[in-house]
């Protein structure tokens, strides 16, 4: 397997395996207000309202929504100063998912939590949720400031790294029917880990595989947004909020070095590494470092 196969085990898919365990048996639909909004098609979006003070949304990456990844975490930690607000994606969770998926249909979701936030909000992205809020600025959604965890914009040796075959092949097998096969062939050939890791899986890990297989016909969304990286070249300069792009001293070189280019593809971006760190980031390492950031510290 190659580094950069390597790096997109951490990149994109470590969140559906990994950061379940983040919420210790308490979930954010359990400890927040949880309500409901529509986004401009008719889909209905799921959110949970927590904390008060001025509004942050949390943009979750690959796989995760409000029961399942680092929202809980964050969310409880960031509502000491935030009304914090998490929501499913469409396509996951209590959310709708209207077809044909579009970026802009994301977009628009992100847009409708804005609108029940009342105010212009701090956004937190993390993994490709990162990517999905730079296009959400891109496109006019207002931002007061903008924290980017990782966004996974990699490169090969040759250049941005496509991922359209793999795309084409989840949505085959999602539309066969076999989401198994979905989740076996992101773990093996987009995660790159070992076959018989995702052959144990089920056994070893019975509540993490499945809810990867409930939201595994939403990877392709996920690969679709970093397809697009616009957002770093022509339309950069449309992305003038203030953004702070953070990454782990610990990560692979290749998403330590995505830091770095995405923070200098904004006009106003800078970057921190947080010591000791990798994708797979700890809410008490991070959530300080926003208190500073968006001055509330």
């Amino acid at each position: 397997m190659q580094r950069t196969a390597f790096v997109v085990i951490l990149a994109i898919g470590a969140f559906g395996v990994i950061l379940i365990w983040h919420s210790g048996g308490r979930t954010v639909t359990s400890t927040g207000e949880n309500r409901t909004t529509t986004s401009s098609d008719g889909t209905v979006i799921a959110f949970t309202k927590r904390g008060s003070g001025p509004p942050l949304i949390i943009v979750d990456g690959a796989f995760c929504y409000r029961e399942n990844g680092p929202a809980t975490e964050l969310a409880m930690l960031l509502a000491q100063r935030f009304t914090v607000f998490t929501y499913d994606r469409r396509g996951r969770g209590q959310s709708g998912d209207t077809p044909p998926y579009a970026v802009e249909r994301e977009i628009d979701d992100l847009r409708a939590l804005t609108r029940e936030a009342g105010a212009v909000p701090f956004v937190l992205g993390i993994s490709s949720g990162a990517a999905l809020a730079l296009q959400a600025v891109a496109s006019g959604m207002g931002a007061r400031e903008l924290a980017l965890y990782e966004p996974p914009f990699l490169a090969d040796g040759n250049g941005p790294r496509s991922f359209k075959d793999a795309r084409n092949r989840l949505q085959s097998f999602v539309s066969a029917g076999d989401r198994a096969g979905a989740v076996r062939f992101f773990l093996t050939d987009v995660y790159g880990a070992p076959r018989v890791f995702a052959l144990a899986m089920p056994l070893l890990m019975p509540n993490a595989w499945k809810r990867n297989k409930l939201v595994v016909h939403t990877a392709p969304y996920d690969l679709t947004i970093l397809e697009d990286r616009s957002v770093l070249k022509e339309r950069s300069s449309s992305i003038s909020v203030p953004t702070l792009v953070i990454g782990g001293d610990k990560s692979p070189e290749g998403l330590r070095h995505a830091v770095s280019v995405v923070a200098n593809a904004l006009p106003n971006g800078k970057s921190r590494l947080l010591f000791g760190q990798d994708h797979n980031v700890s809410g008490p390492a991070l959530v300080p470092v926003l208190f500073e950031y968006f001055g509330t510290s």
